[in-house]
Order: C-alpha cells, then sequence, then structure tokens
C-alpha cells in the first residue's frame, strides 16, 4: 500500500475538522483549539505517527473518561523559576504547549524556568511546541514518559521497564531555528503498531524478542518483546542513559511515577526554558549557533548526501510547502477517523 495519500488538504481544513470533532466530543475550548493545532502541526512537519493519527485513540480516550475534558492542573510547587503541576489526564497538547508559554514567561523574569507536571494525557510530538519558545528567541527543552508503559529493556536485560522516553530540543539561530526530536529507544510504539496495522516488518532489526534475540518483527512487542534502546546492541548503553536521565527528569521532579503503579493513559512531562540575554547575552549566543550552523550545513557531504541537513530542517520545509500546496495524509489516517466522525456527527473535511 502507498504510505503517503494522494489527496492534499489545507492545514486550516485539517484544524477546523479537529476541532470539530473534539468539541463535539465534549472537550473544552481552549482544550479543543491547542489538540487540534499540535496534532496537525505534527503532520506539517511530517511526524505522522503523531499527528492526526492519534485522534482516533484521543477521542475514544475522552469516552471512556480517561482523558480530563475540562478544568486546570493541580498547582503542586510554585517558587518561581521552578513549577510542579498534577495534570489530571487533563489533554497532553494542551497541558504543554501551557507549559511552554508560561516558562517562556518565568524565563523572561527569570532567566530560566521549569515545569514538571505529572499525569498528563499523552503529549503527542514534542517537536510541534519547540516554536513557541524559539520564536520568541529562547531555548527550550522537552522531555516526556509514560509511567505506565513498559517497552524498552535496560541494556543487558530483556525485560521491559520503561518507554522510548523521548526529549526535543529547540535551539535559536540567525535563520532558522535547530529542531531536535529524539528518544532513547531506536524506534517507537506508535510505528511498531502501524506497522503490524499494515502487516509490514522493519527494515532493520530494531526490536528484541521475548528472550532478547534481535528482531525485525514489530509483533514481537506484544508477545512482551522491547524496542531497542539507542545504540542498538552493540553502544546500547547511550540509549539506556538516556532513559535513565528522562526517568528523573520527568517522573522524578513531577513527583509522581513508575513506583506509583498509576494506570492507563499518562505522560509526565519537564518543560525547560532558557532566555539566553540572561546568560552570556543574546548576541552572542546566536553568533555561536549561527556558527555552528553554517558550519554543519557546510560540511562536505558523504557519499551518497547531497547536502548535511539540521534536525528539523525537513520539517520546517514541509510546514512551508503545505501552507502553500496542502498536506498530504499517510494513507489511512482519516478513514481511521470515519467511524468517530459519524458518532460525532462531523463532516469529513474535503481535499483541495
Amino acid at each position: 500500500m502507498a504510505e503517503i495519500s494522494e489527496h492534499r488538504f489545507a492545514p486550516d481544513t485539517l484544524r477546523q475538522f479537529a476541532q470539530a470533532l473534539f468539541a463535539s466530543a465534549g472537550l473544552e475550548e481552549e482544550k479543543t483549539a491547542a489538540v487540534a493545532h499540535y496534532l496537525v502541526e505534527a503532520d506539517l512537519m511530517g511526524h505522522t505517527t503523531h499527528g492526526l493519527a492519534l485522534a482516533g485513540w484521543y477521542l475514544q480516550g475522552i469516552a471512556d473518561g480517561v482523558m480530563t475534558r475540562e478544568g486546570m492542573p493541580e498547582v503542586v510547587s510554585d517558587r518561581g523559576p521552578a513549577i510542579a503541576w498534577r495534570g489530571r489526564r487533563l489533554p497532553g497538547a494542551w497541558l504543554t504547549s501551557e507549559a511552554v508559554k508560561l516558562a517562556c514567561e518565568r524565563a523572561a523574569t527569570y532567566g530560566t524556568a521549569t515545569i514538571a507536571i505529572a499525569d498528563s494525557h499523552h503529549i503527542g510530538c514534542l517537536a510541534a511546541y519547540l516554536s513557541i519558545a524559539t520564536d520568541r528567541g529562547f531555548m527550550v527543552s522537552i522531555a516526556s514518559s509514560s509511567p505506565s508503559g513498559a517497552q524498552v529493556a535496560p541494556f543487558g536485560g530483556r525485560k521491559g521497564v520503561y518507554t522510548p522516553n523521548p526529549v526535543a530540543h529547540g535551539i535559536p539561530t540567525p535563520g532558522d531555528p535547530i529542531l531536535i526530536d529524539i528518544s532513547a529507544s531506536i524506534t517507537t510504539v506508535n510505528m511498531a503498531q502501524r506497522l503490524v496495522r499494515d502487516d509490514r516488518q522493519y527494515d532493520h532489526e530494531w526490536l528484541m524478542d521475548e528472550n532478547g534475540e534481535p528482531s525485525r518483527d514489530p509483533r514481537v512487542i506484544e508477545r512482551g518483546g522491547t524496542l531497542m534502546p539507542v545504540g542498538g546492541l552493540d553502544h546500547g548503553q547511550k540509549g539506556y542513559g538516556m532513559a535513565l536521565h528522562v526517568e528523573a527528569f520527568t517522573q522524578g521532579l513531577a513527583g509522581l511515577g513508575r513506583v506509583d503503579e498509576l494506570k492507563g493513559t499518562n505522560a509526565a512531562v519537564t518543560v525547560q526554558v532558557f532566555d539566553p540575554e540572561a546568560f552570556g547575552g543574546r548576541d552572542a549566543f546566536l553568533r555561536q549557533t549561527g556558527w555552528l550552523a553554517e558550519t554543519c550545513r557546510s560540511n562536505p557531504p558523504r557519499p551518497g548526501v547531497s547536502h548535511v541537513r539540521l534536525p528539523g530542517e525537513n520539517g520546517l520545509k514541509r510546514k512551508r510547502e503545505a501552507a502553500v500546496d496542502g498536506v498530504r495524509l499517510f494513507a489511512g489516517i482519516l478513514d481511521q477517523l470515519v467511524p468517530h466522525a459519524s458518532r460525532l456527527n462531523v463532516q469529513m473535511p474535503n481535499p483541495l
């Protein structure tokens, strides 16, 4: 089957469709707008497993009472530049975007700010939130883990203990920002689930079966297999170290996590924002990052590579092209939303 649909959609059309779905499902207005915006933002940037592909799961979560429809997070602690929230399973897109906004406000005062969120619902694509800070010239980091998930084994082990534990970093430069979005595992749970649905295997052995043997078959996850850490069998201690840091950086700082045996869909999130002006100065910061970006881009490419790219470069290019020509969604995403649109009496979007 083709990976990308032949139809193109205006980004605003997809946002309005998503907003109509979540509004009809009973989500509060500002939360509806956030979820719709950041799911579509992920598709615009090419993160197709973390865009509208998640909408059906989220809508089912609302119907089942797993996602909280309204209200505010509980403020556990607020010491100015250090804040902790209990998210009450509110939509992760809303909680995370609000946290980045608040961290930017506090960083403008204190130079830096950190917000740790416990008990959020799933937050989607981390890269989608970075521009909130980078558009202001601030550097930002976001990390997420799921205390109820256990699909990645510690290096040398074969039983899952934690999740892919993604991190994202937004770094302003004199031009486009550098947008890094990576995880401590080679692949993700959502990608494994997509390959299972499509009856496909990975191109490489990025998983381990239940016996700890390398595998390309995504179905091993259903049998107790695990996702390989970054670095694989040779250097998996690197991904292992990343994952342990994210566990402490999210659940540890938030004060609620895996040891509390949480059930259902949940996420722990930490957002950290830096105002370069409070450190060595904004101009000095951009001088350094501008040199780094240009030196990487102008590096002589190895055979088979047209040019050296910066992280996030392709995503920003896709987003600009989609604004003009429309976005082509991954095949099957809208088909999966037809039953929800019918149940909620929402019209499916028309292509360009």
